[in-house]
């Protein structure tokens, strides 16, 4: 149970967290204002994404939003019906929707642009990110890790009851 509550807290930080850095950006950055935080390592270059990932779909928001939304809804329906009994596929799921609802609620607000502000100071041909985006890709991580183990379980399951193993 602890960790299931640990999983929403770490989701509802993240999702404060990515509000209040984009407010912070906003707030003290131009629009295109680049600045090193670590040398080589990590920059803030604040930008306007009006696409989803890499800028895919730019200028469709109410697509972006209308599959957020399903998305959101289908991780629902899956944490009430099978979150709860595996705590990876909860903590996947809970970054998934943590990070989805930080980026709508920019492009619910902010005129359909989401603020990213995080550039890889050492592959800066990388798209420019935000902390939702961390939760996402995160969490997108440790569902491909929940669906990997569990295709292993099933082989093992199946392979003792086929005798073999």
């Amino acid at each position: 149970m602890v960790s299931y509550i640990l999983a929403g807290a770490v989701a509802l930080l993240l999702l404060v967290c990515d509000q209040i850095s984009k407010i912070f950006i906003v707030a003290n950055y131009s629009l295109g204002e680049n600045f090193i935080i670590a040398k080589g390592i990590l920059n803030f270059y604040y930008i306007h994404n009006k696409g989803g990932a890499w800028g895919i779909l730019s200028g469709y928001t109410g697509v972006l939003v209308l599959v957020t939304v399903l998305v959101m809804v289908a991780c629902i329906v899956w944490l009430i019906f099978k979150g709860r009994k595996n705590k990876l596929l909860f903590w996947a799921v809970s970054l998934i929707l943590s990070g989805g609802l930080g980026n709508m609620v920019d492009r619910i607000f902010r005129g359909g642009n989401v603020v990213d502000f995080l550039q890889f100071g050492f592959w800066e041909q990388f798209p420019i990110f935000n902390i939702a985006d961390c939760g996402i890709v995160v969490g997108c991580g440790l569902l491909i890790l929940y669906f990997i183990m569990d295709t292993v379980n099933d082989v093992k399951k199946r392979k003792r009851e086929d005798g073999n193993g």
